[in-house]
């Protein structure tokens, strides 16, 4: 039983259905993703950029995961200063997931003087193991003001801690709503998966109202959408989920590194799937998105949960993990098996196949490296493109969405009523792996954060690629 605040009404109220979009499996390349831009590199040197932001001060700024900083970013001279350095702090990073991730700005209303804040989240390390996983890893939102003298981040404030953390599918987009509200996205910590395996998978778990109370959040707000106070309390008007408040607005979800409002207010997220349907969503509060129970649209193809960590009578401890094939101790359960419901995505981004699909692609055999070859492209950040007047011809109402397998930049043209997308245009493809992408205030300029390493399809044979065409680096596409 859930309750949905009048607040919220107005994304919720969007109704959509169990049908896939109208829209072709294959993207299109279009002139403009190849001769309509100049492109140039603004900055080189970043510790895995991560979240880039237009500021109030009409330059860029970049949350450095694996740097562990805060960069500002000159936007026609590449000149960068550091605005925070966490270094030698609590801030811990030893994988490729955790760090300093989501940033967002508050700023003052126009006409009215005060402060500036930064909202900013990280992993840090605790020495309490949490039950059942035993991870110590934790991560926090926290706020910082703008010094607008120094252009640096201080007297730092921790709004809300003990969020769940760990080494895979951190999510971690920070949003500000124009509701004043903080958004924050949490992946699955990867559970059921490579080497969280045995690790049960808790998307569906929803908190007590005991967990609430003590503020435990570790295992109940893992792959969830949260709704925050800017003083980290939970809304009074935030849905009521099986009987209980708490800072969720919905549940789910695998790893959602896409988050943005656009200018109607409707909430979009993209998705990762697992080997086949990465999703497109637009967010209702108080409603289940399946995950994982269901990868993309309840269809009984190429899908089924495999739950590893309920293996019986062999313990999930004795069995070695594999994408491909499943011990028979290891429950198996197709996406028409679970009679939940569930709000079915916008887009699959082409990557929904059928049963025949071969995911032992030779390709990518070497190292055993099948998963590059998958159809998934792992969308990796969501920004929304409004109407705006001079900004880029054709644009208006889409989403633009990057990826790190796939090593492009999608755009994804809306229906006038923002429910369905009706068209996929790949913009730029290199052998690159594309983690955000920011807009210039006139809209004529797209910025795109590129990660340090990781794999990525090579753009010519489909094969992995190792070695980044621009790593660590902001990229400019600039509309002529």
């Amino acid at each position: 039983m859930k309750r949905i605040p009048a607040a919220l009404a107005a994304v919720s109220a969007l109704a959509l259905t169990c049908t896939a979009p109208a829209v072709a499996d294959d993207s299109t390349t279009s002139p403009s993703g190849g001769t309509g831009f100049t492109r140039t590199v603004l900055a080189t040197g970043l510790g895995d950029p991560y979240e880039i932001v237009w500021g109030p001060d009409n330059h860029l700024w970049a949350t450095e995961k694996s740097g562990l900083k805060v960069t500002r970013i000159d936007p026609t001279t590449g000149a960068r200063t550091t605005a925070l350095n966490l270094t030698g702090t609590a801030v811990h990073t030893a994988a490729g997931q955790d760090g300093v991730l989501g940033l967002a700005f508050q700023t003052p209303r126009q006409g009215t003087s005060g402060s500036t804040y930064v909202y900013l989240s990280y992993t840090y390390q605790t020495t309490t193991p949490a039950p059942v996983t035993g991870e110590t890893r934790r991560l926090k939102i926290a706020r910082y003001t703008l010094d607008r003298t120094t252009h640096t981040l201080v007297s730092p404030k921790d709004i809300l801690t003990g969020l769940p953390s760990g080494t895979d599918h951190q999510s971690a987009r920070l949003r500000l709503g124009p509701d004043g509200k903080l958004y924050y996205t949490v992946g699955d910590q990867g559970a059921n998966q490579l080497e969280h395996y045995c690790n049960p998978n808790w998307a569906q778990r929803l908190p007590t109202r005991n967990e609430v109370e003590h503020k435990d959040w570790f295992a109940a707000y893992q792959g969830k959408i949260l709704r925050i106070n800017l003083d980290g309390s939970i809304p009074a008007d935030n849905p009521v989920i099986n009987g209980v408040r708490s800072h969720i607005i919905t549940y789910g979800h695998r790893n959602s590194q896409g988050l943005d409002f656009a200018s109607n207010g409707t909430l979009y997220q993209s998705e990762q799937g697992p080997k086949t349907d990465d999703e497109i969503n637009i967010v209702r509060p108080g409603h289940n998105y399946g995950w994982p129970y269901v990868a993309g649209y309840r269809d009984d193809q190429a899908y089924t949960y495999n739950n590893w960590s309920a293996s019986t009578p062999a313990p999930c401890k004795d069995l070695t993990y594999s994408d491909l094939e499943v011990p028979d101790s290891v429950p198996r359960q197709k996406e028409r098996d679970w009679k939940g419901s569930f709000v079915p995505p916008i887009d699959t981004l082409g990557t929904s196949v059928g049963n025949d699909y071969n995911f032992a692609d030779p390709k990518c055999a070497e190292g055993g490296l099948y998963f590059v070859c998958w159809p998934t492209i792992a969308p990796s950040s969501l920004s929304y493109y409004p109407q705006r007047s001079g900004g880029i011809r054709g644009w208006g109402n889409s989403l633009i969405v990057t990826t790190l397998k796939d090593g492009s930049v999608y755009r994804l043209k809306l229906s006038a009523d923002g429910r369905h997308v009706v068209s996929r245009e790949r913009l730029w493809t290199s052998q690159n792996r594309y983690r955000d992408t920011a807009f210039s205030p006139d809209g004529k300029t797209v910025y795109v954060a590129t990660d340090n390493a990781g794999l990525v399809r090579n753009p010519s044979t489909g094969a992995p690629g190792t070695t980044l065409d621009n790593p660590g680096s902001i990229l400019a596409f600039h509309a002529k």
